[in-house]
Parts: C-alpha cells; sequence; structure tokens
C-alpha cells in the first residue's frame, strides 16, 4: 500500500498543529462557533447529539495493522472503547471530547493516517472496490489511480468550497463493488476495441434525497487524461452549481437541470483549454503503481489437503460458502470478517477486536486490512491451508457470523442514537430485524438479500438502492418508517420504488420478515430476490404488508 513521503508526512503534521491553534482559539473564545465550524468541518469534525464526531479518512479503504491498532488506542484512550465503519469506507469516532481531537488527529499523523475532507463542501475520500488487486473480474487494479486521485484532491485550493459535497469512486472489475453509478463522479477502468485500458467516465450519480443514477459523459477516456478531466468536471461544477438551496446543490441536480448535452458541452469545452497542462505521465502512474505491488505470495504448500475433511465441519463450511471469495492466485482467498453479529450495532468494532484483527493480519494476510462498502472488513491474501485456524480466531472474537450478503449483513446509520439529523432510529431496529431472522438456515435460504436502513433522508446508509430499503421519517414526534424495493448499486443500478404508507416503528420488524415470506413462497426454483421484485413488481409485497391496514 502507498507509504508517505516527507512532503504527506509534513502536511498532515502541519495540518494537525494548525488544527490546534483553530481548537483553543475557539475554546478560549477568540473565534465564534461560525468561524469554528468551517474549520472544524474540514478536519472530520461534526457536532453530533451526545458528543463531537470525528470522522477518519479510510483512503479507497485500505489500513495496515499499525493504523488498526492506532484506532483500537484511540477507542480506549479517547472514546468508549469502539469505533465505526462507514458505507464510505471510512471510520468514525462517536465520543471523543472536543480539547483533545487535536490529541488524536496527531495519534493519527504517527501512522499516516489524518481526517482532512472527510467533512464539508469539498471533495471528500476516494472509494474503491474492497477487492481490489484480488478479485478474478479486474481489469486492472483501481487503487494506483485512488492514490493519485487522493493526491490530486487533498487541499486542492480551487475546490475547498464547492457548492457541496463531492464524492468519486473508481472500479477496476467487471462487477462495480464500489456503487460508482451513485457517485458524483464514477470511473470504470476498461478496455477499448484496441485493447488499450482507460476510463468511462460517470457524471450526476447520488443517493440522499434526490436519489440519481449517473449518466456516461465520456465513453472512453485515457489514462493521460484523467485529472485534467476531473478537474475539468469540477470547475464547471464549482461554477454553475447552484449555492442558493443546499437541497439542490449536488452535481446531480445540476446535471439533471442543464441537460447531459449542455453539461458535457461546458466541459469538453473547459478540459480542452487545460489538459495539456495536467498531462499524466506513464512515469507517474508506473511510480505510483509500484507502491501496490502484490505481496509475496507462496506458491508451494499453500493448499491444505486435509481442507475436504474440514468442510465437514458444517458451520465452517457455511463460513467458507458466505463469507469468503475466490482470489486471482491459486490457493488463496479473500477473507470477509463479519461486523454484523446479531447482538452488536453494524459496523462497530471494540477496541479489543481491532487489536486482534491487526495481528490476525500480520499472521495471515501481509498486515493488510480493507473496509467494504457494506461496513465490513476484508483480509484479502489468506492461504486454503489458513482458513480453519483463521475462522476459528474469528469465532472466539465474534467476528465470524456466516451472513455476508445475506439480510441480516445490513447496512444501518447511526440514526437517533447518535445523529443530530437524524429523524428516527435504526441501530435498535436493526437489532430486532436480526433477531428476527437469527435462523441461519432461514437466512441461508433466503439468498443474497442486502437491506439498507438510514435515519434520515440523506440516506448514509443508501436505502434508496437496498434489496429492500428503510427509512426513518418524523410523524408529529414519531417515529416511522418507509419501505422500498428493488433497488440495486451494482452493474444493473436502481433506485427502489416505495411500497406504500409509512409504518410504525414498532411494525418494522414484521414488515420485513412478510416481504421475505411472499419471496420465499412465490419466487420461481432459484430465482433471486432482486429478480422476483423485477418480474412481479412490488404489488404482491403491498397486498400482504399492509394485509390489516
Amino acid at each position: 500500500m502507498y507509504q508517505y513521503n516527507d512532503t504527506d508526512q509534513t502536511l498532515i503534521e502541519e495540518r494537525v498543529a494548525q488544527f490546534r491553534r483553530q481548537t483553543e482559539s475557539f475554546l478560549n473564545g477568540t473565534i465564534s462557533d461560525d468561524q469554528f465550524r468551517a474549520l472544524r468541518l474540514m478536519n472530520g469534525v461534526y457536532i453530533q447529539t451526545h458528543a463531537p464526531m470525528l470522522r477518519v479518512a479510510g483512503p479507497y479503504g485500505l489500513l495496515n495493522s499499525k493504523q488498526i491498532r492506532k484506532l483500537a488506542h484511540i477507542a480506549r484512550t479517547y472514546d468508549k472503547n469502539y469505533c465505526h465503519f462507514t458505507t464510505r469506507q471510512n471510520i468514525q469516532f462517536n465520543w471523543p471530547h472536543l480539547e483533545k481531537i487535536p490529541d488524536i488527529l496527531e495519534e493519527l499523523a504517527s501512522v499516516q493516517m489524518h481526517a482532512i475532507q472527510t467533512s464539508g463542501n469539498c471533495l471528500r475520500n476516494t472509494s474503491s472496490d474492497h477487492l481490489a488487486g484480488v478479485c478474478i473480474d479486474e481489469i486492472e487494479d483501481p487503487r494506483p489511480y485512488c492514490e493519485i486521485i487522493r493526491q490530486w484532491t487533498t487541499l486542492h485550493p480551487e475546490f475547498a468550497y464547492l457548492p457541496r459535497k463531492f464524492k468519486i469512486a473508481v472500479s477496476g472489475a467487471k462487477l462495480d463493488r464500489a456503487a460508482t453509478q451513485f457517485h458524483d463522479i464514477g470511473l470504470h477502468l476498461i478496455n477499448n476495441d484496441a485493447g488499450e485500458t482507460g476510463f468511462k467516465v460517470l457524471v450526476g450519480g447520488g443517493l440522499g434525497r434526490t436519489p440519481i443514477i449517473g449518466q456516461v459523459i465520456k465513453p472512453y477516456l485515457e489514462k493521460k487524461h484523467l485529472l485534467s478531466y476531473l478537474e475539468a468536471i469540477l470547475r464547471i461544477y464549482n461554477l454553475f452549481g447552484r449555492r442558493d438551496n443546499k437541497y439542490k446543490a449536488r452535481i446531480k441536480i445540476l446535471v439533471k437541470e442543464s441537460g447531459m448535452e449542455k453539461f458535457s458541452d461546458l466541459v469538453e469545452q473547459e478540459w480542452l483549454q487545460i489538459r495539456d497542462n495536467l498531462e499524466l505521465s506513464s512515469e507517474r502512474i508506473d511510480t505510483v503503481k509500484l507502491q501496490f505491488a502484490p505481496p509475496a505470495y507462496e506458491t508451494d504448500a499453500v493448499n491444505d489437503t486435509s481442507f475436504a475433511q474440514k468442510l465437514e465441519n458444517r458451520s465452517f463450511a457455511t463460513w467458507i460458502k458466505y463469507n469468503t471469495a475466490t482470489h486471482k492466485v491459486p490457493g488463496y482467498h479473500a477473507v470477509f470478517i463479519s461486523l454484523k453479529a446479531p447482538d452488536c450495532p453494524p459496523g462497530d468494532m471494540t477496541d479489543t477486536q481491532l487489536d486482534a484483527v491487526a495481528d490476525l493480519a500480520d499472521k495471515y494476510s501481509f498486515g493488510e486490512i480493507r473496509s467494504t462498502h457494506r461496513q465490513n472488513l476484508v483480509l484479502a491474501d489468506i492461504k486454503q491451508v489458513d482458513l480453519y485456524p483463521l475462522w476459528q480466531q474469528l469465532e472466539s472474537l465474534k467476528l465470524a457470523t456466516p451472513n455476508i450478503g445475506t439480510a441480516t449483513d445490513l447496512i444501518c446509520c447511526p440514526g437517533l442514537d447518535f445523529c443530530s439529523l437524524a429523524n428516527a432510529s435504526s441501530i435498535s431496529v436493526a437489532k430486532e430485524i436480526n433477531e428476527a431472522l437469527d435462523d441461519l438456515d432461514y437466512l441461508h435460504d433466503i439468498g443474497d438479500v442486502k437491506i439498507n436502513m438510514s435515519g434520515c433522508m440523506n440516506g448514509c446508509a443508501h436505502q434508496s438502492v437496498g434489496h429492500i430499503g428503510i427509512l426513518g421519517v418524523d410523524k408529529k414526534g414519531s417515529e416511522w418508517y418507509q419501505l422500498t424495493l428493488g433497488g440495486s448499486s451494482e452493474n444493473e443500478a436502481a433506485i427502489g420504488e416505495r411500497l406504500g404508507p409509512a409504518v410504525a416503528k414498532d411494525q418494522v420488524t414484521q414488515a420485513i420478515t412478510t416481504i421475505l415470506d411472499v419471496y420465499i413462497k412465490q419466487r420461481l426454483d432459484d430465482e433471486s430476490f432482486l429478480d422476483m421484485v423485477k418480474r412481479v413488481g412490488t404489488n404482491p409485497f403491498k397486498e400482504e404488508v399492509y394485509a390489516n391496514n
């Protein structure tokens, strides 16, 4: 993974010192709340319901064991012994004291981490495929380009005060695991007719209160033009994006209101003026690629001769089926660490678990850990012979729930438990749903069902693209929940269709189990949940969910 040079390290250390001075000035009354708000947001600090929240950047989801141990130390020393992994591959601490946040940032800087641009109207953390570099359907590893974009976006002086936040995602595989169609800019590495690799560029995607699927603005872009074309898009957005209404300030609204043809023409005109001055050399690409060279994979004795016998253990076999993925190197597997144990808030990890996972990464996976869009972790390079002992240790840590891709692998925002913007609870509802679906045989029979739940219209848990989406709304001070069906953030992207009127909090779990029962009774053979919704629509589900209303 990428290692900071002296310039990188100096930048984040000076940023820590700067924010320390700014925080001290705020605490002693030298600067006002309004003045400090912009400064703290630039450094990932939100004011939540109970305490400040610090969001730490996880560039394209890639972390090393030393960084994971630092997160554990921060959780113990400055928080309540846990942290939270988000859908954008970042890490959040929910209970730090404001006066201690500069100390936390100094600790992070010591392991090449920071919180710069994890909030505010700026270029946010670039996200990517959690199986980048190891998946069998990969065209090219996207991580070097994510790193090039990270360096270009960090403290970019022209784009520090955009109309609204701006997010970029990069995918290098045939299957889009990075939800690129729902980002302000989505980049797909593709091959053209001549066999050359470049980028298909999408623009104008997004979720929140107005979910929109991104459109292709450039079917094929040469690699050397990557930064200049991104800069052209950002310049047009910065010039013409609405600043009079924050709900209409995202680039998706600009593209929709102006039309793709007009927006594309504006970008093209800007790009032609700047592209020769921002050309990305092959030498620079190759230099960054060296930082993502494959680890020293073994070629001998990686397979377990007794593996078939171990699969006779039903629990182990189930874990292998749901929590591992095929690796491009024979004898290796990618392993998902489930952060969705039935009695734990989705995406949370304790300091003890963090330390243990760091040790496991060092022992089994070249010291590397990845975070995913569904709030889980991945150890990407596990030898087959190590799968059984790894599973045993993850079991003891409550990190081996065999539910990846199932209904209890539920994306969930903090909701009213922490977030000052939320209209309704999320964590308690997720717990109730998990308890209702705790029969693993039933769960695995249902198969691939993605449930996403957000506590407000900001949609941090991407409810609009869940196979089943749950959105918390406020009705005269009471918590109610709107349900949607048929969403997807993968290749055939779709926005879920609203099922009907919102249901009360105490009816949500029953509604979900009813939806799943309808699916089981009416599916055709091995038909997936999403395929069934496409085939029959929402009416069969609606009739059962609202049967007694």
